[in-house]
Protein backbone atom coordinates (compact mmCIF):
# COMPACT_ATOMS: atom_id res chain seq x y z
CA UNK A 1 0.00 0.00 0.00
CA UNK A 2 1.47 3.25 -0.85
CA UNK A 3 -0.27 5.01 1.61
CA UNK A 4 -1.21 4.22 5.21
CA UNK A 5 -4.64 3.85 6.42
CA UNK A 6 -5.08 7.00 8.52
CA UNK A 7 -3.67 9.22 5.36
CA UNK A 8 -5.91 7.19 3.42
CA UNK A 9 -8.98 8.56 5.77
CA UNK A 10 -8.20 12.14 5.89
CA UNK A 11 -9.44 14.39 8.17
CA UNK A 12 -10.61 17.16 5.66
CA UNK A 13 -13.95 17.85 5.36
CA UNK A 14 -14.13 17.85 1.59
CA UNK A 15 -12.50 14.12 1.69
CA UNK A 16 -15.65 13.51 4.47
CA UNK A 17 -17.85 14.77 2.25
CA UNK A 18 -16.35 12.40 -0.82
CA UNK A 19 -16.90 9.60 1.66
CA UNK A 20 -20.49 10.13 2.55
CA UNK A 21 -21.42 10.42 -0.85
CA UNK A 22 -19.92 7.82 -1.87
CA UNK A 23 -21.69 5.70 1.22
CA UNK A 24 -25.16 6.84 0.07
CA UNK A 25 -24.02 5.90 -3.44
CA UNK A 26 -22.57 2.31 -2.95
CA UNK A 27 -25.36 1.46 -0.64
CA UNK A 28 -27.98 2.41 -2.96
CA UNK A 29 -26.58 1.18 -6.47
CA UNK A 30 -23.51 -1.04 -5.05
CA UNK A 31 -19.81 -0.34 -5.64
CA UNK A 32 -20.19 -2.05 -9.20
CA UNK A 33 -23.06 0.29 -10.38
CA UNK A 34 -21.64 3.46 -9.27
CA UNK A 35 -19.12 4.87 -10.63
CA UNK A 36 -16.79 8.28 -9.60
CA UNK A 37 -18.56 10.47 -11.66
CA UNK A 38 -22.00 9.36 -10.18
CA UNK A 39 -20.45 10.39 -6.78
CA UNK A 40 -18.99 13.43 -8.13
CA UNK A 41 -22.35 14.45 -9.22
CA UNK A 42 -23.91 14.23 -5.59
CA UNK A 43 -21.35 16.97 -4.58
CA UNK A 44 -21.61 18.87 -7.13
CA UNK A 45 -18.26 18.54 -8.54
CA UNK A 46 -16.29 17.38 -11.22
CA UNK A 47 -14.40 13.34 -11.08
CA UNK A 48 -11.01 14.92 -11.15
CA UNK A 49 -11.77 17.05 -8.37
CA UNK A 50 -12.08 14.51 -6.15
CA UNK A 51 -8.24 12.56 -7.21
CA UNK A 52 -6.71 14.94 -4.95
CA UNK A 53 -8.27 13.09 -2.05
CA UNK A 54 -8.77 9.44 -3.80
CA UNK A 55 -6.71 8.26 -6.76
CA UNK A 56 -9.86 5.87 -7.46
CA UNK A 57 -13.07 4.52 -6.61
CA UNK A 58 -11.25 1.21 -5.19
CA UNK A 59 -9.24 3.34 -2.60
CA UNK A 60 -12.42 5.41 -1.72
CA UNK A 61 -14.03 1.98 -0.88
CA UNK A 62 -10.93 0.97 1.36
CA UNK A 63 -11.30 4.15 2.83
CA UNK A 64 -14.90 3.92 4.09
CA UNK A 65 -14.17 -0.06 4.79
CA UNK A 66 -10.60 0.86 7.09
CA UNK A 67 -13.03 3.83 8.51
CA UNK A 68 -16.16 1.96 9.27
CA UNK A 69 -14.14 -1.48 11.03
CA UNK A 70 -12.46 1.12 13.07
CA UNK A 71 -15.34 3.04 14.22
CA UNK A 72 -16.84 -0.71 15.33
CA UNK A 73 -13.73 -1.77 16.83
CA UNK A 74 -13.50 1.70 19.09
CA UNK A 75 -16.82 0.91 20.30
CA UNK A 76 -16.66 -3.18 21.13
CA UNK A 77 -13.44 -1.90 22.75
CA UNK A 78 -15.18 0.96 24.61
CA UNK A 79 -17.75 -1.34 25.69
CA UNK A 80 -16.19 -3.88 27.47
CA UNK A 81 -16.49 -3.91 31.36
CA UNK A 82 -13.39 -6.50 32.21
CA UNK A 83 -14.03 -5.94 35.96
CA UNK A 84 -17.99 -7.03 35.33
CA UNK A 85 -19.41 -10.71 34.33
CA UNK A 86 -18.85 -12.30 31.52
CA UNK A 87 -22.96 -11.69 30.96
CA UNK A 88 -22.74 -8.01 31.89
CA UNK A 89 -19.65 -7.62 29.36
CA UNK A 90 -21.21 -9.85 26.73
CA UNK A 91 -24.85 -7.99 26.89
CA UNK A 92 -22.24 -4.73 27.22
CA UNK A 93 -20.47 -5.57 23.63
CA UNK A 94 -23.17 -6.89 21.78
CA UNK A 95 -25.84 -4.19 22.53
CA UNK A 96 -22.98 -1.28 21.71
CA UNK A 97 -22.09 -3.48 18.10
CA UNK A 98 -25.64 -3.47 17.23
CA UNK A 99 -26.47 0.06 17.56
CA UNK A 100 -23.15 0.93 15.73
CA UNK A 101 -24.53 -1.78 12.74
CA UNK A 102 -28.18 0.20 13.37
CA UNK A 103 -26.49 3.67 13.67
CA UNK A 104 -24.33 3.55 10.59
CA UNK A 105 -26.74 0.96 8.46
CA UNK A 106 -26.07 2.30 5.18
CA UNK A 107 -22.04 2.82 5.59
CA UNK A 108 -22.34 -1.21 7.79
CA UNK A 109 -23.94 -1.98 4.27
CA UNK A 110 -21.02 -0.97 2.35
CA UNK A 111 -18.64 -2.04 4.53
CA UNK A 112 -19.96 -5.58 4.67
CA UNK A 113 -20.68 -6.43 1.30
CA UNK A 114 -18.51 -4.61 -0.65
CA UNK A 115 -15.77 -6.11 0.83
CA UNK A 116 -14.54 -8.92 -2.14
CA UNK A 117 -13.95 -5.51 -4.10
CA UNK A 118 -11.09 -4.43 -2.55
CA UNK A 119 -7.74 -5.01 -3.55
CA UNK A 120 -5.74 -7.92 -1.46
CA UNK A 121 -3.69 -6.02 0.28
CA UNK A 122 -6.54 -3.53 1.49
CA UNK A 123 -8.75 -6.55 2.29
CA UNK A 124 -6.32 -7.70 4.71
CA UNK A 125 -6.06 -4.69 6.28
CA UNK A 126 -9.46 -4.72 7.01
CA UNK A 127 -10.22 -8.00 7.31
CA UNK A 128 -7.45 -8.36 10.64
CA UNK A 129 -9.88 -5.20 12.18
CA UNK A 130 -13.03 -7.88 11.73
CA UNK A 131 -10.67 -10.16 13.45
CA UNK A 132 -9.96 -7.65 16.23
CA UNK A 133 -13.56 -7.61 16.89
CA UNK A 134 -14.40 -11.11 17.15
CA UNK A 135 -11.74 -11.72 19.40
CA UNK A 136 -12.72 -9.53 22.14
CA UNK A 137 -16.73 -11.02 21.60
CA UNK A 138 -14.34 -14.68 21.92
CA UNK A 139 -12.87 -13.95 24.46
CA UNK A 140 -15.73 -12.72 26.70
CA UNK A 141 -17.55 -16.05 25.21
CA UNK A 142 -14.47 -18.42 27.12
CA UNK A 143 -14.77 -16.21 30.00
CA UNK A 144 -17.99 -17.19 30.54
CA UNK A 145 -17.90 -20.81 29.77
CA UNK A 146 -15.11 -21.33 31.75
CA UNK A 147 -16.69 -20.00 34.57
CA UNK A 148 -19.73 -21.82 34.21
CA UNK A 149 -21.92 -18.59 33.65
CA UNK A 150 -22.79 -20.22 30.16
CA UNK A 151 -23.51 -23.04 28.66
CA UNK A 152 -21.53 -23.08 25.41
CA UNK A 153 -20.69 -26.17 23.67
CA UNK A 154 -18.67 -24.40 20.52
CA UNK A 155 -16.98 -21.13 21.65
CA UNK A 156 -16.32 -20.64 18.13
CA UNK A 157 -19.71 -21.08 16.76
CA UNK A 158 -21.27 -19.36 18.87
CA UNK A 159 -19.36 -15.89 18.39
CA UNK A 160 -19.37 -16.56 14.79
CA UNK A 161 -23.19 -16.64 15.35
CA UNK A 162 -23.75 -13.82 17.54
CA UNK A 163 -21.04 -11.61 15.18
CA UNK A 164 -23.48 -12.69 12.20
CA UNK A 165 -26.38 -11.39 13.73
CA UNK A 166 -25.13 -8.36 14.50
CA UNK A 167 -23.34 -7.57 10.99
CA UNK A 168 -26.46 -8.68 9.35
CA UNK A 169 -28.62 -5.34 11.03
CA UNK A 170 -27.58 -3.23 8.29
CA UNK A 171 -29.48 -5.47 6.15
CA UNK A 172 -32.99 -4.36 7.20
CA UNK A 173 -32.78 -1.94 9.82
CA UNK A 174 -35.16 0.11 9.99
CA UNK A 175 -38.36 -2.10 9.82
CA UNK A 176 -41.08 -2.83 12.08
CA UNK A 177 -41.14 -1.56 15.54
CA UNK A 178 -37.02 -1.49 15.27
CA UNK A 179 -36.64 1.95 13.69
CA UNK A 180 -34.58 3.12 16.55
CA UNK A 181 -31.05 1.78 17.65
CA UNK A 182 -31.40 1.39 21.07
CA UNK A 183 -34.02 -0.78 20.58
CA UNK A 184 -32.08 -2.86 18.35
CA UNK A 185 -29.38 -2.55 21.12
CA UNK A 186 -31.84 -3.87 23.83
CA UNK A 187 -32.93 -6.40 21.64
CA UNK A 188 -29.42 -8.22 20.78
CA UNK A 189 -27.96 -8.11 24.13
CA UNK A 190 -31.07 -10.44 25.11
CA UNK A 191 -30.64 -12.38 22.52
CA UNK A 192 -27.09 -12.72 23.13
CA UNK A 193 -27.83 -14.09 26.51
CA UNK A 194 -29.93 -16.88 25.11
CA UNK A 195 -27.38 -17.72 22.61
CA UNK A 196 -24.79 -18.55 25.35
CA UNK A 197 -27.04 -20.07 27.49
CA UNK A 198 -26.54 -17.76 30.00
CA UNK A 199 -28.70 -18.31 33.50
Amino acid sequence: MSESPSQVISPSKAAARIRAAAVDAFATSGYGGTTTREIAARLDMSPAAMYPHYRSKEELLFAISYEGHTGALDIVRNADLPDESPSTRLQALIGAFASWQATHHAQARVVQYELNALTPEHYRDVVKLRRDITHIVRSVVDAGAASGEFTVPDGEGVTLALMSLCVDICRWFPAGAYTEPEAVADLYAGLAMRLVGAA
